[in-house]
């Protein structure tokens, strides 16, 4: 008997190939697969009705505020946020509600109300910066919305109507 013959299939690299390569995919996929279910959170706060295939969402109140050429800022301070407006006449006289939306974990979203001030609109609370926030700001009711994002460690961002343009 030669040499190769007496080798067992374990000493043989060709072999460990044969059986790695598909056992490493099956455990891979075992993964992935328990990771998408663990955390199923959607960051989207938007009621979104299914028509046969289509995916219909509400967007009348960005495109009011699109209409009403809305815009403001948001900001965060040590121990309150405040909401500023830039363009656009918005009533003064009534609160706003504030939703900021962590990205990946719906527990964690925040809403604020926001009661109007000489500036704006300011709520006492904390809101940390250490990852970003989906922002919406809206009045109660909500005929209008802004939206925007605020970026990890920043401590303002620029809110506005989803839609842009004109109304055609």
């Amino acid at each position: 008997m030669n040499e190769q013959q007496k080798k067992p299939f374990w000493r043989e690299p060709m072999m460990w190939l044969v059986i790695a390569l598909p056992l490493a995919s099956v455990v891979a996929g075992v993964i992935l697969v328990g990771l998408a279910a663990r955390d199923a959170s959607d960051s989207v706060g938007d009621v979104v009705t299914r028509t046969a295939q289509i995916q219909v969402a509400d967007l009348s109140p960005d495109a009011r505020a699109r209409d009403l050429r809305l815009t403001a800022i948001v900001r965060i301070d040590e121990g309150y946020v405040e909401v500023l407006p830039v363009t656009g006449s918005f009533d003064r006289g009534k609160p706003l509600r504030l939703v900021m939306r962590h990205p990946t974990l719906a527990a964690s979203d925040l809403e604020i109300r926001a009661e109007p001030g000489d500036n704006g609109w300011r709520a006492d609370v904390d809101v940390g910066t250490e990852h970003d926030w989906k922002l919406e700001v809206m009045p109660e009711g909500m005929p209008w919305r802004l939206q925007g994002r605020l970026p990890a460690g920043q401590r303002a961002a620029h809110v506005k109507p989803a839609l842009s343009g004109k109304q055609e």
